[in-house]
């Protein structure tokens, strides 16, 4: 058994620390081969892909993988599709469970209004539309190979070494206020259980893998300066605030995503809600930590 994360960053290395104890063989791709001795010391088998060619010692290894897991976002089209061409038995021949990371900006804005699996998607930016082509691709790719696909739609990540306390501890931490705005998140370990549960419980579909509890951007800062015993920083109106307008995007929608279907199928989060995330991660120092520990 051969799992391999396509784009092993900050999420796909918790995926394969989740996948640590299984006994399978783990093996993740990166861009530089500065990232792949990362990777390495880390306990991950490393492969160098840029997203436009396949080496050999690549193919090689992707001949065996059992369990495939894509992060990689989508440029204009899915990277690693346009690299399988219309027979990916030629490259996969022993594929059974493929996992496609996802963002749940393919949902678009629903004024705050909840959204399910069964919801809509109106993606409102380029990149939400190129994900929500993506997820429809690898959904057709599972049938088509007759192998469950996973649709994990993630919200926004967070974890050791990417967290409020860091932007704290670094004078970066912003407390911008929008009227009524929302936004779910996930602990990076939660999506390392989950895509482990999901292909061992060999299941396909779409699942939003999104914590219990979507709240205002403004009081997770707060609520990790009082762990910290540290004043916030000052609240900046949305309207006037200087932000780049990646940042900026992000407000323009707003949503409280669902976590029931992925619950309903037996999978309890670890960290179900960022006020008791944020206390485990400073009770045990572990906000500081980064994506590059060794398993274990």
């Amino acid at each position: 058994m051969h799992v391999m994360i396509f784009g092993c960053g900050y999420s796909g290395t918790a995926i394969a620390r989740a996948f640590a104890d299984t006994g399978m063989r783990i093996s993740g791709t990166t861009r530089s081969e500065e990232k792949a001795e990362e990777l390495r010391r880390s306990g991950i088998e490393a492969f160098i892909f840029d997203g436009e060619t396949l080496s050999d010692d690549l193919r090689t290894a992707m001949a065996g993988v059992t369990h495939l897991v894509q992060s990689i976002a989508p440029r204009d089209a899915d990277p690693l599709l346009a690299l399988l061409g219309k027979d990916s038995t030629v490259l996969l021949p022993d594929l059974q469970w493929i996992g496609y990371l996802s963002t749940v900006g393919v949902y678009g804005d629903h004024k705050g209004s909840w959204v399910t699996e069964e919801t809509p998607c109106v993606p409102v930016s380029g990149r939400s539309k190129e994900r929500l082509d993506a997820e429809d691709a690898w959904l057709a790719l599972g049938r088509a190979r007759d192998v469950p696909a996973a649709i994990l739609r993630l919200s926004g990540i967070y974890g050791p070494g990417r967290n409020a306390f860091i932007n704290l501890d670094r004078g970066t931490a912003r407390r911008i206020i929008k009227k009524d705005q929302v936004f779910n998140r996930i602990r990076v370990e939660d999506i390392g259980a989950s895509t482990r549960f999901l292909s061992e419980h060999a299941l396909g579909g779409i699942y939003n893998v999104t914590d219990d509890q979507p709240g205002p951007p403004q009081d997770v800062i707060v609520e990790a300066a009082r762990l910290m015993g540290v004043a916030p920083p000052p609240e900046q109106p949305f309207e006037t605030a200087e932000m780049t307008p990646m940042a900026r995007s992000f407000y323009g929608e707003n949503k409280r995503v669902s976590n029931a279907k992925l619950k309903a199928t037996g999978f309890r989060f670890a960290f179900p809600n960022y006020p008791m995330s944020l206390a485990q991660l400073r009770q045990n120092d572990g906000w500081r930590a980064n994506d590059t520990l060794p398993f274990g």
